[in-house]
């Protein structure tokens, strides 16, 4: 009986150790230090399209260091240079975020601070300057608590680049059997005005139509002119897809089944959408 008792005193000593130990070996993260940001140049700066190739900017930020208890981690940081207009503290949901891992600097040429910066990405006016406001965002793989560094300002002025030439006097219109007009150009009245795209902005057209199912259409910058007519690229469908400023035929195909249609053409992107209502 004895015997049994200290056998029993022995486990319980062992749990208790075996135990404790394991509250040992677990590892707690125990934060790091915000990152700290600064650019290579803090001067205003004008984008232009002649030069887009050239280094534009460079960011640094320094480690955050992130700590657990049994030292500085070995963890992968993953970076998120965040961009935003001044005054919105990063709460649009526009705002730019470019993910970096494991890097402490990102060099951007003129293109790609356009791109992700610029009007592409915050929907910022060509031409016109913009105070925007820089941060890193670093977070630990394995915890969801991000440290976010100083905030770096900046005066940037993009400029407009599309992947397709924009209509040169604003001005864009449907044409075609996909239409209940067919291929009469110049539009005749009340045609002109019910077939003409709404320009949303510089770079983005739209237009909401009745049509009749099967055919197809041209999209003409000028009312009677066919030769700077907008054409849909190979892969293209009824729906959407890439297209160029070409005359060609048959232009677009229209969609299958009578309806009324959204149509969108992104001169940014280069390509057009076609949606049911």
């Amino acid at each position: 009986m004895k015997n049994k008792f200290s056998i029993l005193v022995l486990l319980s000593v062992l749990v208790l150790i075996f135990s404790c130990k394991k509250q040992e070996d677990i590892i707690y993260y125990e934060g790091g230090t915000e990152p700290v940001l600064s650019a290579s140049s803090a001067a205003a700066m004008v984008l232009s399209k002649t030069n887009e190739n050239n280094f534009a900017l460079r960011f640094d930020w320094t480690n955050p260091n992130y700590n657990i208890t049994t030292g500085l981690s070995s963890h992968d940081v993953i970076y998120i240079l965040e961009a935003d207009t001044t005054g919105a503290n990063f709460t649009n949901p526009h705002k730019a975020q470019v993910s970096i891992s494991k890097d402490l600097s990102r060099e951007f040429t003129v293109k790609e601070l356009n791109s992700l910066f610029g009007i592409k990405q915050l929907n910022l006016l060509e031409g016109i300057p913009h105070n925007i406001e820089f941060r890193i965002k670093s977070t630990l793989v394995g915890t969801a608590v991000p440290l976010y560094s100083n905030v770096v300002k900046m005066v940037i002025t993009p400029y407009l680049d599309v992947a397709v030439a924009i209509p040169t006097a604003g001005t864009l219109w449907i044409v075609g059997d996909a239409t209940t007009n067919g291929w009469s150009n110049p539009l005749p009245a009340p045609y002109v005005a019910s077939q003409k795209f709404t320009k949303v902005s510089t770079t983005l057209y739209e237009l909401t139509l009745a049509m009749p199912g099967g055919g197809n259409y041209k999209l003409i910058q000028e009312n009677g002119v066919w030769g700077t007519q907008y054409h849909m690229l190979t892969g293209g469908t009824w729906s959407g897809g890439d297209f160029e400023m070409r005359d060609a035929d048959p232009g677009f195909p229209g969609p299958p089944t009578a309806g009324n249609y959204k149509i969108s053409v992104d001169f940014i992107t280069g390509k057009y959408t076609v949606v049911k209502l």
